[in-house]
């Protein structure tokens, strides 16, 4: 995509999305199922406010509460664990299920995390981790019939990505070593999590991805090269990584088979937030391979990657494929806290084959902390052919959409207030993902954890 003048979109009327954003935000559904729906109305209307004070829909839609923080596991083996996160639903097979889906949730539980994932033997990687994976069996009805522990034992999940065999990779967003924080092992891997057939989950890291401070994954369904984005706390910030399997095939097991961990450079560009344009686009970019992938002495964002460096980015999370492109976001960008250049939120995309990389759009700034529009987060392609996105910003919380023609839109707002003393908090969306029939969008609020199936009059 060349360069192209910049489009500004402000404030949906009524509706009241406070979003900015330029660029064109068609391109971002190019060549997936969903840019085939005739989709591309503007949202569903204005939120309603719930009189039980938990979420507010649009008008004719309706949410079902599936799990909720502290509640007893159905599979009675602890409670819930707190700090949802990262999601994705599978379709369910059986006489049971009839229709009914696989939920795999994250919980990005830290050393102090209140509720912690529920050691099971066989499942757990390190006892003194917090974090890891539940899994919820549903009916077509969205009626909880199953929900266990996935994997125990590993820490701050925060999001990963399905497998095109049907499985999760659950990422860790830490880099933490055996010793740190009451650690026994080392931590910072990605983990493959299969559900179903009840195969054998083995809780061991999956090394050759690399250990650094995981966020998203997207595989390339025809190449089986996986992409990686790295949410780096401190300066310098994350890099993108593709990973070269020695089994592209693919299938449960294929990815402990090795491979090679590369990060992408751009000749010239240290830091992507110098990148403002909307529609700059990049001819070819070089990938590297990375120096130590277990990081055993220096983070791999720190090690030393040869003649012109390499590019890093501030909030890399976000990652998903559409078409023949790899999608990932950058959630803001601060100076103040080290970026070169300042934004509220990137998308960019990268086409393998011709091996450009392009700045799809970008983001804000929102005027009202109480408007959504504020660091997109967890995204996903909705029914319509536009994008769900969660916000993880300041003031009130929302999941927005972005139809294919660049209208915004507010699809729902947390309304549980964490906050103390008079001044009210929200805690973030998470985990924006949509049945394979895709008349269920599934959310969770992070705090406090709260599992949402939404069903309503989807535009199809």
């Amino acid at each position: 995509m060349s360069t192209s003048r910049r489009q500004l979109f402000q404030r949906a009327g009524a509706m009241g999305a406070g979003i900015a954003f330029a660029g064109s935000i068609s391109e971002v559904f190019a060549g997936t199922a969903q840019a085939q729906s005739t989709g591309g109305r503007s949202g569903y209307g204005p939120l309603v406010p719930d009189p039980d004070g938990l979420l507010d829909l649009p008008k004719g839609f309706r949410y079902r509460v599936l799990s909720r923080t502290g509640d007893d596991l159905l599979s009675g083996e602890g409670k819930v664990p707190s700090n949802a996160d990262g999601m994705a639903a599978f379709a369910a097979h059986g006489d049971r299920t009839r229709g009914g889906v696989w939920l795999v949730r994250n919980h990005e539980n830290r050393a102090d995390g209140k509720v912690p994932v529920p050691v099971v033997e066989g499942r757990t990687y390190d006892p003194e981790g917090k974090g890891g994976c539940t899994l919820l069996r549903l009916d077509r009805h969205n009626k909880v019939l199953e929900e266990r522990v996935g994997i125990a034992g590993t820490a701050v999940n925060c999001a990963g990505g399905p497998t095109p065999w049907g499985t999760w990779l659950t990422c860790e967003e830490t880099e933490d070593k055996a010793g740190t924080n009451g650690y026994t092992k080392d931590h910072g891997f990605i983990f493959e999590v299969p559900f179903g057939d009840r195969r054998e989950i083995i809780p061991e890291p999956l090394e050759a991805m690399g250990r650094f401070q995981h966020e998203a994954i997207a595989i390339d369904p025809r190449t089986g090269i996986v992409y990686e984005t790295e949410d780096a706390f401190d300066k310098p910030f994350g890099l993108f990584y593709r990973f070269l399997p020695k089994k592209p095939e693919g299938g449960f097991d294929s990815l402990r088979a090795g491979g090679t961990l590369e990060a992408m450079r751009v000749p010239g560009v240290p830091d992507l937030s110098v990148v403002q344009e909307p529609g700059t686009t990049f001819d070819r970019v070089e990938w590297v391979e990375v120096p130590d992938p277990l990081a055993r002495e220096t983070a791999i964002r720190f090690q030393d990657f040869g003649k012109g460096g390499i590019t890093h980015a501030q909030k890399l999370e976000g990652c998903y494929w559409g078409g023949r492109c790899v999608y990932f976001v950058s959630s803001f960008a601060k100076s103040e806290e080290g970026s070169a250049a300042d934004h509220y939120g990137q998308i960019w995309r990268y086409e393998p084959r011709s091996g450009k990389l392009t700045l799809v759009v970008v983001f804000g700034p929102d005027t009202d902390l109480e408007l959504p529009g504020e660091e997109p987060d967890n995204i996903c392609l909705a029914p319509s052919g536009g994008l769900m996105v969660c916000e993880d910003g300041e003031g009130a919380q929302h999941v927005f959409g972005l139809t294919r023609h660049g209208d915004v839109y507010p699809m729902a707002r947390n309304r549980q207030d964490v906050g103390e003393d008079g001044e009210p908090a929200w805690g973030e969306f998470a985990g924006v993902t949509f049945s394979p029939d895709q008349r269920t969008m599934y959310v969770n609020v992070y705090d406090p954890g709260t599992t949402f199936a939404i069903t309503g009059p989807w535009h199809h």
